[in-house]
């Protein structure tokens, strides 16, 4: 995953603040939370963004076996 552009990064904190304690807010991603300072870039934008994400927040994570993609890859080279 690419790390975010300061215009990415704005609009994205924007969206987040403008939602913030107003409004329902589903992020899905196959990236963990730890990883996301990575993908922002910048760490305070990070941390504002997961302050605001996280509180008040059901957090599910999904622990799953192998994916089919890699199933089907294996099957296909073997």
């Amino acid at each position: 995953m690419a790390i975010l552009s300061d215009q990415e990064r704005r609009h994205f904190l924007e969206v987040v603040e403008a939602r913030h304690n107003s409004r329902s807010t589903v992020v899905a991603s196959q990236l963990e939370v730890k990883h996301w300072y990575d993908v922002v870039g910048e760490a305070t934008v990070a941390d504002a963004v997961l302050d605001r994400l996280v509180s008040g927040a059901h957090r599910i994570e999904l622990k799953g076996k192998e994916t089919m993609r890699k199933k089907k890859r294996r099957a296909d080279e073997g």
